[in-house]
């Protein structure tokens, strides 16, 4: 998980990748997904997974479950 260190307004934002480094200097080249672009980002959360569905099925969950964005956030703060 993702959180915004620029711009107006705070964000967060959940993905997957195989290569944490070269995903956060994407975003942060505004060559990332649509939705990071005009902000810089940090890392706040990461965990890792056996396998690609086991990535995409937790991203999933965690894209939906707002309450468990702000735990991580407040925990990682």
């Amino acid at each position: 998980m993702l959180k915004s260190i620029s711009g107006a307004t705070f964000k967060t934002y959940v993905g997957y990748t195989n290569n944490l480094d070269l995903r956060l200097k994407k975003h942060n080249s505004n060559k990332g997904a649509k939705s990071t672009k005009g902000y810089k980002w940090a890392l706040l959360y990461s965990k890792r997974f056996k396998t690609k569905n086991m990535a995409m099925s937790y991203e999933y969950k965690l894209k939906k479950d707002r309450n468990k964005r702000k735990k991580i956030l407040e925990e990682n703060t």
